[in-house]
């Protein structure tokens, strides 16, 4: 498969329910890269409120989407994660809850986070060589909204606005949503995914995927972290 851009995700474990659950409930399953059937819920367009996120799959972004450089390669970028999964150690916080970001949903980790931000930082940093420098008129869409002077720097540098200082860690649910839809979802996870969620919530694997060419994801490969 042909991929245009890549990425360094957490990507739940397959086999845990909770990451089961997430992918029917995003309605794409980026480890078998096949389309899963939503849960029916009535009262609830599932499809429609998660649209948005679903061409990504269920994850936590360390390194954002970026297409290849010149002269770089899928093998050489499986190598360079193999190498950087090596040095470092698996996160591990207390959970992870269900809570607002603006007006969508998200899985959110509670507990020092200082082990899972360093572990992006280094994801951003270390593999920024494999990064394509972004053409302006992605300088631009990212700039539509106005950026900060950190966040600009930031993307002048790394690509991506919110890195470094300026990342949270999240697990998107849901697109935009208006106020009665936002609680509606909110009620229905927190009785559906809620019970499922890990405690505690650990990363043991960086996860590398790949974008095809209608701009879904696709879990590539697992690297185990070391230490």
């Amino acid at each position: 498969m042909n991929f245009t851009r890549y990425a360094i995700y957490y990507a739940p474990p397959s086999d845990a329910d909770w990451a089961r659950f997430g992918a029917a409930w995003l309605g794409w399953d980026m480890e078998a890269g096949a389309e899963v059937a939503h849960p029916d819920i009535a009262g609830l367009d599932v499809s429609a409120i998660t649209e948005a996120p679903r061409r990504y799959g269920l994850h936590g972004t360390l390194k954002p989407p970026f297409r290849l450089a010149d002269g770089q390669s899928l093998n050489t970028l499986q190598e360079a994660c193999a190498a950087l999964a090596a040095t470092r150690c698996a996160a591990a916080l207390e959970r992870l809850e269900i809570g607002r970001l603006g007006r969508f949903l998200a899985l959110l980790p509670r507990g020092n986070t200082d082990g899972l931000n360093a572990l992006a930082a280094a994801c951003v940093t270390e593999l920024d060589k494999f990064r394509a420098p972004l053409g302006q008129s992605e300088l631009d869409r990212r700039r539509a909204k106005g950026l900060p002077p950190t966040q600009e720097q930031n993307l002048m540098t790394w690509g991506y606005p919110y890195v470094l200082d300026q990342f949270r860690f999240h697990i998107t649910l849901t697109g935009r949503l208006e106020k009665s839809t936002l609680a509606k979802a909110m009620n229905l996870l927190q009785e559906r995914l809620g019970p499922l969620l890990p405690e505690p919530f650990v990363i043991r694997d960086l996860a590398l995927v790949g974008e095809d060419e209608e701009g879904r994801f696709h879990l590539i490969r697992r690297f185990t972290l070391g230490g």
